[in-house]
């Protein structure tokens, strides 16, 4: 009885603390064209916990990269971005989603063409949708053109094989040519201008 005692004063501050850590945890994700280059902006944002590469979107269950490329299940690649929505908020989190993309490619994004390469909001709820159909709509006045990027509903996420996650810090020179072979900053430069995080569009 002691022991069950003690058992239970040890367990019930580690149970609270777990699930206070978790109520302070929220997760956003976002298709911008490669995963690969989606994680970078969102481990250097303050109040990020945690990046993942996966797949959302599609219609077959556990898909393989290959199957995803293949252009066959109907998922984009997409980041699932964790975080303290008391450090960061989910509009700072579009904020840097639109700074990374191509929105008016409807074709994929960047060098990467396909429908598995397409851009696209994730939406968890209607606060979320309300916010990313916000910012689309105020560059696409900036812009006086249609953006091509989604807005979708939440679906199932699916991680990503082991060898893409993180694949700009375990493969750094590869990552680096492939991202300059495939010009993304320079086409990003050209759409948004010198801005590093903010969605509003260059004159």
């Amino acid at each position: 009885m002691v022991k069950a005692f003690f058992r239970l004063c040890v367990a019930l501050p580690l149970f609270l603390g777990a699930a206070h850590a978790h109520a302070d945890e929220a997760t956003a994700v976002f298709a911008g064209g490669c995963f690969w280059c989606m994680e970078p902006p969102y481990d250097k944002l303050p109040g990020v916990l945690d990046t993942t590469s996966g797949y959302s979107g599609g219609h077959t269950e556990d898909p393989t990269y290959e199957q995803v490329t293949a252009g066959g299940t109907g998922h984009f690649e997409v980041v699932r971005v964790t975080y303290d929505p008391d450090r960061v908020s989910y509009d700072e989190l579009l904020a840097v989603f639109w700074r990374n993309i191509d929105p008016f490619d409807d074709r994929g994004q960047f060098c990467d063409r396909g429908s598995s390469y397409r851009a696209a909001v994730f939406y968890g709820n209607e606060a979320e949708r309300v916010l990313a159909e916000d910012r689309k709509s105020a560059i696409e006045s900036r812009f006086g053109r249609k953006v091509a990027t989604g807005v979708l509903p939440a679906a199932p996420f699916y991680a990503a094989e082991g060898y893409h996650q993180n694949y700009y810090t375990e493969n750094p020179l590869r990552y680096r040519y492939y991202r300059y072979g495939c010009r993304r900053d320079a086409r990003l430069q050209e759409v948004w201008g010198d801005a590093e995080s903010d969605a509003t569009p260059s004159s």
